[in-house]
C-alpha cells in the first residue's frame, strides 16, 4: 500500500544563529531560530514522512519543552524518524521538497543536502529531490524575516 504525507516548516531568523539546511551549515548574516538547530528543510521532511505514516508529528516526537532536542542536530533526528516508522512497517520511497528563502542563495549547497538527507534515511540520493525559491520579495521570506519548507512524501506500507 503507498501513502502519502505532506510536512511544512518555518523558523524567524535571526542573528547570532548559524543557517543550517538540509544539514548544511550555509555562511549568512542570520540564523533560524528555534530549540533544535531550526533546520526548517529536514523539520518539514520529518513532517511529511509522520504524517504518511499517520504518527503525529516532529513535535510529538521531540517536544520543544523537553531539554533533551536543546540544539539537537534535526539529521540526527531525521535517522530517529526513519527507524521509528521503518519499526511500524513502513518504508519511504521519495521525498520531494522545497525551501523559500530570499536569501541567501541555495543552489550551491543542494547537492550536498540532498546527499545529507539520503544518507540520513538510508535511501539513495535519486530518491531526494530539494529545490529552492524566493517569493519575489513577497511575505515574510520575501522580507527575510524567515524561511519555510513544504515537503511530500512516498512511503510503501508492508
Amino acid at each position: 500500500m503507498l501513502r502519502i504525507g505532506n510536512g511544512y516548516d518555518v523558523h524567524k531568523l535571526k542573528e547570532g544563529r548559524d543557517l543550517i539546511l538540509g544539514g548544511v551549515k550555509i555562511e549568512h548574516t542570520m540564523g533560524l531560530d528555534g530549540h533544535s538547530d531550526a533546520d526548517v528543510l529536514v523539520h518539514a521532511i520529518m513532517d511529511a514522512i509522520l504524517g504518511a505514516c499517520a504518527l503525529g508529528d516532529i513535535g510529538k516526537l521531540f517536544p520543544d519543552n523537553d531539554n533533551a532536542y536543546l540544539g539537537a542536530d534535526s539529521i540526527e533526528l531525521l535517522k530517529k524518524v526513519c527507524a521509528f516508522v521503518k519499526e511500524k512497517g513502513f518504508e519511504v520511497n521519495n521525498i520531494d521538497s522545497i525551501v523559500v528563502a530570499q536569501n541567501p542563495k541555495l543552489a550551491p549547497h543542494i547537492e550536498t543536502m540532498r546527499k545529507n538527507v539520503a544518507e540520513a534515511m538510508g535511501i539513495d540520493i535519486s530518491c531526494v529531490s530539494i529545490k529552492a525559491t524566493t517569493e519575489e520579495k513577497l511575505g515574510f521570506t520575501g522580507r527575510q524575516e524567515g524561511i519555510s519548507a513544504h515537503a511530500v512524501c512516498l512511503l510503501t506500507q508492508k
